[in-house]
């Protein structure tokens, strides 16, 4: 990616090796601009270009090369194969046609259904993403419905396909906390039923430890950590998860002051030798400054990115 002034290069995503199996949730975490949402992103070609463009990498779906596709083919990708929720969902949706002609759009441009079973399977949909009166729903505008009743339209467009993978980017942020448990038990209740892969996006840490079969903690787009979250939450080894786990109310002692991790994360700009987290940690040795560490197993299925990892 170019700066402003266009005159400087920077790296957004540096190496980023994920993999997904059917039926399998991945959690995605980290803080605000550390490469999570240009993660998505990137793996549907959507990144904006310019300022930024994929100078390396491959990615595969369904052993198929992402990379090597014309747009044509995008569209059959993007949204029948793999299905996308935004954390915008006012501005995801299309302000000026009623919310069940968008869906009903998504099924004629994917499925090719004639008009009467697209009917059926819109009124189908907003029911099963708990709807009342979707007689009614199908008719109104976005701006006639709550952000929760947004998200859920967003959700039903996402696997009214039947896609294979779900990359849901923070789906829960721009709704009321009375709201997010609801949706968050709708998406996942959803994405179980139907078998769905799902890259789950979020800053989050509380939320995934319920919902995700394996989390991945990003640090200016790098995964540092990966594993379980029965063992990385009990077990972190990378001092930035560490941090991170240690400023949340539900995981620190009660009574202890709640950590706050020193420094300033890096921009993409600043050059970077050695470990991009060494100048916050407060375990990083000379070689932390001089080698950049690998994302090592430990033990199985725990992997961390760190040349001193956590004893504990």
């Amino acid at each position: 990616m170019k700066n402003p002034s266009g005159e400087q290069k920077g790296w957004i995503l540096r190496g980023i090796d994920l993999s997904l199996v059917e039926g399998e949730r991945l959690a995605l975490v980290g803080e605000s601009g550390c490469g999570k949402s240009m993660t998505a992103l990137s793996i549907l070609n959507l990144i904006p270009k310019p300022p930024m463009e994929r100078t390396e990498g491959r990615i595969f779906f369904k052993g198929r090369e992402l990379n090597t596709l014309e747009e044509k083919d995008w569209r059959e990708i993007r949204g029948k194969e793999i299905g996308m929720i935004f954390q915008e969902p006012l501005t995801s949706l299309n302000p000026v046609i009623p919310v069940g002609k968008q869906l009903a759009e998504t099924l004629e441009v994917h499925l090719g259904l004639p008009g009467d079973q697209i009917d059926e399977k819109v009124y189908s949909l907003l029911n099963e993403v708990g709807l009342p009166d979707p007689e009614r729903i199908e008719r109104q505008y976005p701006h006639q419905l709550s952000g929760g009743m947004c998200q859920r339209i967003m959700i039903a467009m996402a696997v009214a396909c039947g896609p294979s993978l779900l990359i849901a980017d923070e789906p829960t942020t721009a709704l009321d906390v009375t709201v997010q448990t609801q949706v968050l038990e709708l998406l996942f209740r959803m994405t179980a039923e139907h078998r769905l892969a799902v890259l789950f996006i979020t800053h989050d840490l509380r939320i995934v430890k319920g919902h995700a079969d394996r989390v991945a903690i990003l640090y200016l787009g790098q995964v540092v950590e990966e594993g379980a979250p029965s063992e990385l939450f009990e077990h972190p080894q990378h001092p930035y998860t560490e941090g991170l786990l240690a400023s949340l109310p539900g995981f620190s002692r009660r009574g202890r002051e709640l950590l706050n991790i020193p420094g300033v994360v890096p921009t993409p700009f600043e050059p970077i030798t050695g470990c991009a987290f060494a100048d916050r940690c407060s375990r990083a040795g000379d070689r932390c400054r001089k080698e950049e560490p690998a994302l090592n197993e430990i033990i199985k299925g725990h992997k961390v990115r760190c040349f001193y990892p956590s004893k504990k």
